[in-house]
């Protein structure tokens, strides 16, 4: 099985949230259960620099507003091919993938993500680098989606098409007035394919014309249906049917295993958490909180967004810290919610700690050292962070939404007593449900043998990419076989 990858973003060397970590891991994990996969990226300045051995495919010439665009095509560490989209015009800028350094989108996203979709389909179609065809194109949030119009735009289809949902949230909306910009039919702009609203919407080409769809977790599957979770498109994936599934996304052992994490004061594992404690211990002393091994430590590595629940967590604080706990934040985002965190820390010296701006080797401290971490999201397509956390013995408190219900077993009675127990989960987008369950954290963590059973459970989980790669590759033979 022969796959094209494609996507605006990968780690380790662009990364903006957990799209870029699952596409550093989902196409190592397909060619170790043997498929032939490649990956493209569009040419941003840290893709071109820390691709390996790079050489030309072909000459493009100019297109989509550049006066030159060329496909190279290269290594990323340790041994996956890799197409590189090569246009200075449009990616050679600070930044990340989407926005300048003020924030701002840039003005012609269009363009910059209708080239990454182009090149894509056509080298789906053999045209531009002959010596290899992909059985199946697999696109990855809005800005890849429009491959899949331009795949469906071809007299004869010759490729399948998967398209992944991380985040339905984000659509890639724009004027009417630039659809020409496209190259596309201008059948295409109309609601039974871009049209929304007004507008036109790139993740809709791949809700319309993707042979399968998939989202990050089986559960917001099933959200996106309906008009609560399906941002305005809920019509459009329902009429998809069964062609829309969920697969859980995966953790890749190699980057996240606190028995060999080189970021971390110390190592340990599920037999031996000695090294739980000296993490911990370290990371109090790096966020200035008073090094206290018995107050509990709650921690949120997170984007600032309302969609991440953080305006519940600052209403539920002084309860949390009225219990002798202690909180920490890293993540950037929304102004406002900054501002309010940075306060708590000021109105809290040694309880509270906030680093704004995002460090993933520092991230990495933050979930090792931590006792509890919240991930209170209003929506959550899958979250890594709650998996990163269980792989570190870091019990989750997490709402009962999306990829967070399908991976943390709530600590009900029950379930202690089963022993399947691995967090704390609550259900209202409320600062007295998330509260409630803090509160039980905290209860919990006062009972040494208690909250070892939850660790222990959590570090026992299994979520590595090996049987997600397998899920998928049965995606794409369901998807070729129906061509």
């Amino acid at each position: 099985m022969k796959v094209l990858q494609v996507a605006a973003e990968v780690f380790p060397l662009v990364k903006t949230g957990g799209l870029a970590d699952v596409v550093g891991a989902l196409p190592q994990a397909l060619a170790a259960v043997g498929a032939d996969v490649r990956l493209l990226l569009p040419g941003l300045p840290a893709i071109l620099a820390g691709i390996e051995t790079p050489s030309l495919v072909c000459e493009l010439g100019p297109m989509f507003g550049a006066g030159r665009v060329r496909l190279l095509r290269g290594m990323l560490a340790p041994a996956l091919p890799v197409y590189v989209v090569d246009a200075p015009y449009l990616y050679d800028r600070p930044g990340n993938p989407y926005l300048a350094a003020d924030g701002a989108e840039w003005a012609d996203n269009l363009q910059r993500f209708a080239l990454l979709g182009w090149v894509a389909a056509h080298v789906a179609a053999g045209e531009l680098d002959p010596g290899w065809q992909p059985d199946v194109l697999h696109a990855h949030d809005w800005h890849a989606a429009l491959a899949c119009a331009y795949v469906a735009a071809r007299p004869v289809r010759s490729v399948a098409t998967v398209f992944t949902v991380h985040n339905l949230a984000f659509h890639g909306l724009f004027s009417p007035t630039d659809f020409f910009l496209l190259g596309l039919p201008s059948r295409f702009m109309a609601p039974s394919a871009l049209e929304f609203h007004g507008q036109f919407s790139f993740i809709k080409a791949g809700l319309k014309f993707a042979s399968r769809i998939t989202t990050v977790s089986p559960t917001y599957a099933q959200e996106i249906r309906t008009p609560e979770l399906g941002s305005g498109l809920d019509g459009v994936i329902r009429a998809r049917g069964n062609h829309v599934s969920g697969i859980l996304n995966g953790v890749d052992p190699e980057v996240w295993s606190p028995a060999s994490d080189a970021q971390i004061a110390a190592h340990f594992s599920a037999a031996d958490l000695g090294g739980k404690a000296q993490c911990k211990a370290a990371l109090q002393q790096a966020l200035g909180l008073t090094v206290d091994a018995g107050a509990p430590l709650f921690t949120i590595v997170s984007r600032l967004t309302s969609q991440k629940g953080l305006d519940l967590v600052l209403d539920a604080l002084p309860d949390l810290l009225h219990q002798g706990a202690q909180f920490a934040v890293q993540g950037s985002g929304d102004a406002v919610l900054e501002h309010a965190f940075r306060q708590a820390m000021a109105q809290h010296p040694g309880r509270v700690a906030v680093r704004l701006g995002y460090d993933e080797n520092f991230a990495h401290q933050m979930i090792a050292g931590a006792d509890a971490m919240l991930v209170p999201s209003r929506f959550e397509p899958c979250g890594l962070t709650q998996l990163y956390a269980l792989r570190y013995g870091t019990v989750p408190v997490v709402r009962r939404v999306g990829g967070l219900a399908d991976t943390v077993v709530d600590a009900s009675d029950d379930h202690l007593r089963q022993d399947r127990a691995t967090g704390f989960v609550f259900g209202p987008a409320t600062a007295d449900a998330l509260g409630r369950a803090m509160q039980r954290a905290v209860v919990a963590f006062r009972q040494p043998t208690l909250w070892q059973q939850l660790m222990r459970r959590g570090m026992a989980q299994n979520f590595s990419w090996e049987p997600v790669a397998q899920q998928y590759l049965a995606l794409y033979h369901e998807a070729v076989v129906t061509l």
